[in-house]
């Protein structure tokens, strides 16, 4: 952690990555949405199938932008490694996100913010449970990926 403070280039990694991350979100978010709101396909699915797409976009990212000169390892060793990551980061993000996703539009709904929210209450609430989930798994991410799946980065 400290060496993202004043390393120049692990800092500049760590922006790239967390830019990488705000285009995994609205992947994420866009597939999540279009999923359970046009398709009505269960939250808690949606939210797994909109996070491994997000996973694929993400790697393909990291790999080419924010860590171009990781090339020591081969590419599908690379994939393998930042999907179980990825995959742990899910285990850690859907119970995170049911546990929320079952409270929050219940209070939307109940504080009566409905009538001031030009969206319903459970888009509210399943939104930012998935916000609050993909903020604690990106930590996660971005720590084990740097030191496993990019160690061969100086």
């Amino acid at each position: 952690m400290i060496s993202i403070l004043v390393n120049p280039r692990e800092r500049t990694r760590f922006l790239k990555f967390a830019v990488v991350g705000v285009i995994g979100a609205v992947v994420d978010f866009g597939i999540f949405n279009l999923l359970s709101g046009f398709f009505s396909v269960n939250e808690v699915v949606a939210s797994v199938i909109s996070f491994s797409v997000a996973v694929i976009s993400n790697f393909l990212w990291n790999r080419f932008w924010t860590y171009p000169d990781s090339r020591s390892k081969p590419v599908v060793r690379q994939l393998l490694e930042f999907s179980i990551i990825n995959v742990i980061g899910l285990i850690i993000r859907t119970p995170l996100f049911a546990f929320f996703a079952e409270r929050l539009p219940k209070y939307f709904e109940a504080s009566n913010y409905s009538g001031y929210l030009p969206l319903t209450p459970a888009f509210w609430g399943h939104n930012i449970s998935l916000a609050i989930a993909v903020v604690v798994v990106m930590f996660w991410n971005f720590f084990i990926n740097r030191y496993l799946t990019y160690s061969d980065v100086k």
